[in-house]
């Protein structure tokens, strides 16, 4: 394994708290140490990066051993941590009289389980590379379990020339409307 200069033990924990408690433990460390975390959540892999990046940490990656995920994360400068939220977003209440593109973030068995009907799914970790998937010009209301998977989500396409992205909040945690499974 990577050496590491601090271990978080975050198995168990669905997103957003293995984002939350690297937040709070990255803090304790000084500048370029590196901090292990250890997940089970496999959408913690685009989570962890995606946040690291946009605060300013170095995402160095991820060792899988089994069902337990190895992110290792360098910590940027001591600068205060200012994380950006994307400021285009809409509510659960609002989606369903929006036009346009529902895109589901979460990972594909969550998406299996339960998602909004005619939403499509990209997971966050395979958006990057599926952007082409996706059209510029129509509104893409993007939503996950909790809005925070959403939120990078939303600043990645921002990021990639979209202009008519929302970021949907709270997230499927909160939504009470008609849900189609795969499963």
């Amino acid at each position: 394994m990577i050496k590491a200069n601090h271990q978080l033990d975050a198995k168990g924990f669905a997103c957003p708290m293995p984002i939350v408690k690297t937040k709070k433990a990255i803090t304790e460390l000084e500048e370029g140490e590196v901090l292990e975390v250890l997940a089970t959540d496999k959408g913690s892999k685009a989570d962890l990066a995606a946040w690291a990046s946009s605060v300013g940490h170095q995402y160095l990656g991820t060792v899988e051993d089994g069902d337990i995920l190895y992110h290792y994360i360098r910590k940027g400068s001591n600068e205060p941590e200012v994380e950006k939220n994307f400021e285009h977003t809409v509510s659960l209440e609002e989606i369903e009289s929006c036009n346009g593109l529902i895109l589901d973030v979460r990972e594909a068995a969550e998406y299996a389980f339960g998602h909004i009907d005619g939403a499509k799914s990209i997971p966050m970790g395979e958006l990057e590379s599926r952007l082409e998937e996706l059209d510029k010009e129509e509104e893409i209301y993007v939503i996950c379990r909790t809005g925070k998977r959403s939120d990078l989500a939303a600043q990645l396409l921002a990021n990639n020339g979209f202009t008519k992205v929302y970021n949907v909040l709270p997230g499927m945690n909160e939504w009470n409307g008609n849900i189609t499974k795969e499963v």
